[in-house]
């Protein structure tokens, strides 16, 4: 193994740790507030959280936040545990989709914006209209993955690779007992059905880490952008990872691709993925962890955009892994809102709050990656 094989390893390892435990520690360096409290699933329920020290800001105040539905039951999770902890301050993230809440963080109308995908040039530029004096940048806040789901009559375990992928996403392969797939699949009983290909509607970070997986290791096959509008021909649509998750359950045959939490909730098979590597690689959060344990950092200065490596080929990672991150602006922040979103933001990056997704799974951020993010969140302003 070389060094940084090794070193990779690692921090996947630190991030499973988190990922497995479901007790809490404290975190923080102030000590402002503990309470026991009880976050939301991705299904509307309750999850148990261990009490947590959270530092909440001197004044309360309204902290407004939106887009992606990806994380929206990490932020749930959150909002239950700061809310509890943080009396004077309300808490609002409604869904949307990535694409949404930057436009509306560009319109100012929220204070952070959930997306899946880092910011355009374009996007960035636009921000600087709100953030005066200073401009939009990206935290990486939420690890993940995307699992691709399917609901096949007869079939309960599957494996796929990203031209065959590319290729059913583009109604280039319409059936399920086509070659390609029964080549990845030997002994498996493939129905000599249609294909339901379901994508999303709405303008998605999800939905542009997918093709910008099929674009990368699609083999030729995927032959548009990354993108988080979804230009692939044929198929249904549906709105938000919930109502993508919702249609996979209710047709039969079908495939999709949402963020691994709502795979879990609905209870949905998720594929593997033949990569290159000696077996297919299962869509776990280990897996996961390894692949973002190795993730560069491209965005400069403040901003930690993350490059993921789509075609990896190592043992045991999952290439569909993702960041989700929360939109801020470095400087120019509102007076009234900055101390909440810097409360906020810190537990959401501790130890504790990255804990408690991990128990409804999404992947910790590995710690190295974490102590740069709350290095920026201490700098806003």
């Amino acid at each position: 193994m070389n060094l940084r094989n090794g070193r990779s390893k690692a921090l996947a390892i630190g991030a499973v740790a988190l990922v497995s435990t479901l007790s809490l520690s404290a975190c923080g360096t102030d000590d402002n507030t503990s309470n026991s409290t009880s976050g939301s699933s991705a299904s509307g329920g309750s999850t148990a959280a261990a009490p947590a020290k959270i530092a909440c800001a001197d004044k309360g105040g309204q902290l407004l936040g939106a887009g992606s539905t990806a994380q929206a039951p990490a932020i749930d999770v959150w909002k239950a545990a700061y809310s509890a902890a943080c009396s004077s301050a309300t808490l609002t993230y409604s869904g949307g989709g990535s694409g949404a809440g930057v436009t509306q963080f560009n319109q100012g109308k929220i204070a952070f914006a959930g997306s899946d995908s880092a910011l355009k040039p374009a996007e960035v530029d636009a921000s600087k209209t709100v953030c005066t004096g200073g401009q939009a940048i990206d935290l990486p806040m939420v690890g993940g993955l995307i699992s691709i789901v399917f609901n096949v009559e007869g079939v309960d375990k599957l494996v796929l690779d990203g031209p065959t992928l590319a290729k059913i996403f583009d109604a280039q392969i319409t059936k399920w007992n086509d070659p390609a797939i029964a080549t990845l699949n030997p002994g498996v009983n493939l129905p000599a059905a249609d294909i339901q290909a379901i994508h999303r509607s709405d303008d998605s970070g999800t939905t542009a880490n997918l093709t910008g997986y099929l674009a990368k290791a699609g083999g030729g096959a995927w032959k548009y952008p990354a993108a988080k509008t979804w230009a692939g021909q044929g198929g249904q649509s549906a709105n938000g990872s919930a109502g993508v998750a919702s249609q996979v359950k209710a047709v039969k045959n079908s495939i999709s691709y949402v963020e691994l939490s709502y795979a879990q909730t609905n209870k949905l098979n998720s594929a593997a993925i033949n990569t290159g590597a000696s077996k297919p690689v299962e869509a776990t959060a280990a897996n996961a962890a390894a692949t973002l344990a190795a993730a560069k950092v491209v965005g400069t200065g403040a901003d930690l955009a993350l490059e993921i490596d789509y075609a990896t080929k190592a043992e045991g990672n999952y290439p569909l892994t993702l960041v989700t991150y929360e939109i801020v602006c470095d400087k120019g922040n509102k007076a009234d809102s900055l101390p909440v979103l810097k409360s906020f933001l810190n537990y959401t990056v501790s130890e504790a709050g990255q804990q408690a997704i991990g128990a409804v799974g999404y992947v910790p951020l590995p710690a190295e990656l974490a102590g740069k993010v709350k290095t920026q969140i201490g700098a806003l302003a």
